[in-house]
């Protein structure tokens, strides 16, 4: 039988989680930075790719490589890349049309969108309190991409509406992934969802090659970077593979519920890198818009919480034999 590697250590974990978001957002940066010169495609597979070796040391440590190369459900894996991929690479052309706390308010969406398409594909029900924080969050998310609707007439204007509708989909599709995973980990390994999502993501990048040879568009045509650019998109490889490990190995020393509002600190860190890196400063919308969707979005926490609380209450209680 498998040793429960668990321990309820909360400074630990709130420590990993935090390190696990900034990270991201170092990555999102490192990304938003060398948009000009490589395609969306190109940067998701320097991004996966140079995850895989440290995922698969990691992996190897934790004596989980054997779960991680034997996937049970592989059209699983296949669609859960699918989906994560092309919402990875929609939020990395939106990287380089907005500002990254914008992207990162947007971002939020994705809780929003993933209990409305539980209802729709789990049966999951949908009681009061949900509804009004994903009305909340939504509400929230429209303030931020307001500004962006109303199309300007110079490119730069339409440009940065164009990155809004991406990151939009973009969150769309991440909501659609933790559907697919909710389904995936019934049976499948965690080590073989973080493992094969690198490597599925890896070839689907790979298939934006062959369409910049048909489709002469800077999106999707690939190019030679230069040594400094090719150093970059190794490092946000890397940084991607270290962060991915940081936020799965956070959930051994706490859960879920505690650990979920501190996916928020990215707009403080998107803000603070943001400033400091492209002198971008955060609207009056991004930051209203923020606050409510960050709202709708620990609402929703609290009620997960409390719903577990419930199902654990109604299970019977089941004492060891031999206990008093």
């Amino acid at each position: 039988m498998a040793q429960d590697m668990t321990q309820h250590r909360p400074g630990r974990a709130i420590a990993l989680k935090l390190c696990a978001v900034f990270l991201f957002m170092v990555m999102a940066a490192i990304i938003k930075s060398v948009s000009s010169e490589v395609p969306p495609g190109e940067a998701v597979f320097f991004r996966s790719l140079f995850a895989i070796p440290i995922i698969a040391i990691w992996l190897a440590q934790r004596g989980q490589l054997r779960e991680g190369l034997v996937p049970s459900n592989l059209m699983g894996h296949v669609w859960r890349g699918v989906f994560g991929t092309s919402a990875m690479g929609l939020t990395f052309a939106g990287l380089g049309l907005l500002p990254l706390p914008e992207v990162t308010a947007i971002g939020y969406a994705t809780p929003m969108f993933a209990v409305i398409f539980a209802a729709l594909f789990l049966g999951e029900r949908i009681r009061l309190i949900r509804l009004s924080a994903v009305a909340l969050g939504l509400v929230g998310v429209m303030i931020v991409i307001a500004p962006r609707l109303s199309i300007g007439a110079d490119e730069m204007s339409r440009a940065a509406t164009f990155g809004a509708i991406l990151v939009l989909i973009a969150s769309v599709l991440r909501a659609l992934v933790q559907i697919h995973v909710r389904r995936l980990v019934q049976t499948d390994h965690t080590a073989a969802i973080v493992f094969y999502f690198s490597v599925t993501a890896t070839c689907l990048a790979m298939l934006s090659a062959p369409i910049g040879w048909v489709v002469d568009h800077p999106a999707f045509v690939w190019v030679w970077p230069e040594h400094s650019v090719v150093l970059l998109l190794i490092t946000a490889g890397l940084i991607g593979g270290v962060a991915q490990i940081m936020v799965t190995s956070s959930y051994r020393f706490g859960g879920a519920s505690m650990l979920a509002p501190f996916d928020y600190a990215s707009m403080i860190f998107a803000s603070l890198i943001g400033y400091v890196a492209f002198n971008e400063v955060p609207t009056g919308p991004i930051l209203l818009g923020s606050a409510l969707v960050i709202s709708g979005g620990i609402l929703i926490i609290w009620r997960e919480r409390q719903l577990g609380l419930d199902r654990s209450k109604s299970k019977p209680n089941q004492t060891p034999p031999g206990t008093p």
